[in-house]
């Protein structure tokens, strides 16, 4: 299977990415072809897959195959001459990118590309950026860099400026439950429901169908509108949602950062007879610390972000019923809540419901900014019971 097959929705953008596989193999110079790209397109769209698809295609013998060892290690991220840089904590630094860039100084080891796949180039501190910059301004001559971002706003204009930019867009519901079904076994009334409520973003429609806990949470976090009669109920109802947010990212990091932890300490000699660590061993430990606690302050925010996205539905479905001369459940998002739905558009304003739509969004933006969860949900479910 090519290595495209799962970009779903992006005919436009693998029709650009193979004619420049082609021009590359062919050692042309071509306008296909260039030394540094801007993936950007709204999330869940695939620009950090098609980024490291057109990673392991380049240094594919057969131009992205999909099968061969160097495709799979490409996509696995340990292929000597592919960096995929994945973004954990609030911001990229830049020491960070100086450790990369002397890292990718080197000649290509196997292939003909040294090629570089940053998935968060939006997280980049302004030095880091900087820094970024003069390398794509002197690029070594087999060094490719792939920068995925949501928005070109995201990137500084220097380094917009000298990349080639593709734009995703956001895959249609049919297309990402045709791809559950074919790509993990989904049921297709399980893949349906993942695909639309989770509003074309792959990789939630993924989580949704494959874990019924989040899918049990998510049910939760939808319910709370609806029971928001007092101020009271307001702050209950966000300590509840924060609670859910802060449970599903503890989840997903304690875990692997007691895995690594452990693989840190046992790699200095932490527990070996003798000595004991070896020097430096303490600061390497306190260092991860640092990392995964900013990691799990990332998660709680992403998390917490989702969980708002969500709710947005909910009140875009009541709009669309006060909105419509007919209350079709086929343009509903969350058709599970119909009735709830239904009623609310019956005792509530078209104006209040923008306006609470608008209170969620700017609760995101504060999010952004590093605002206190609790506080920030706790004023924004404040202005949802009103």
């Amino acid at each position: 299977m090519s290595l495209f097959a799962e970009l779903v929705g992006q005919s436009h953008i693998v029709l650009a990415l193979q004619d420049a596989v082609q021009a590359a193999r062919n050692g042309e110079e071509s306008q296909e072809m260039t030394h540094a790209w801007l993936f950007t397109g709204p999330p869940g769209s695939g620009r950090s897959s098609a980024a490291v698809a057109f990673a392991a295609a380049l240094i594919c013998p057969a131009g992205g195959c999909g099968t061969c060892i160097d495709c799979r290690s490409a996509q696995a991220g340990s292929h000597p001459d592919v960096e995929i840089v994945r973004t954990e904590g609030l911001s990229i630094k830049v020491d960070e990118i100086r450790e990369l860039l002397q890292r990718v100084a080197w000649a290509p080891s196997l292939g003909g590309w040294r090629v570089v796949v940053m998935e968060d180039a939006d997280r980049l501190t302004e030095s880091a950026a900087n820094a970024l910059l003069k390398a794509i301004e002197e690029p070594g001559a087999r060094t490719v860099w792939l920068l995925c971002a949501p928005t070109l706003s995201d990137v500084l204009p220097t380094i917009r400026s000298r990349t080639r930019h593709l734009q995703l867009r956001t895959p249609s519901t049919a297309d990402v439950a045709e791809l559950l079904v074919r790509r993990d076994g989904i049921s297709p009334a399980l893949a349906d429901f993942a695909a639309r409520v989770s509003q074309g973003h792959i990789g939630r429609a993924r989580h949704l169908a494959n874990d019924e806990s989040i899918r049990t949470r998510r049910k939760t976090i939808m319910n709370l509108p609806f029971h928001l009669t007092t101020l009271a109920a307001a702050f209950s109802a966000a300590a509840t949602l924060v609670e859910l947010a802060t449970q599903e990212a503890d989840t997903e990091s304690e875990a692997r950062s007691e895995k690594e932890s452990r693989e840190l300490g046992q790699a200095w000699g932490q527990g070996a007879t003798g000595r004991g660590m070896a020097a430096g061993g303490a600061k390497a430990l306190k260092e991860l610390e640092k990392e995964q606690k900013s990691r799990a302050t990332r998660m709680v925010r992403d998390s917490l972000d989702g969980a708002l996205l969500d709710l947005a539905t909910l009140y875009r479905d009541v709009l669309m019923v006060q909105f419509s001369s007919f209350a079709s459940t086929a343009l509903l998002l969350n058709k599970e809540l119909e009735g709830e739905i239904t009623e609310m558009a019956g005792r509530t304003t078209p104006e209040k419901n923008l306006e609470k739509l608008n209170a969620i969004m700017q609760a995101r933006t504060n999010l952004s900014y590093n605002a206190a969860p609790l506080l920030t949900i706790e004023a924004l479910m404040c202005a949802l019971a009103q």
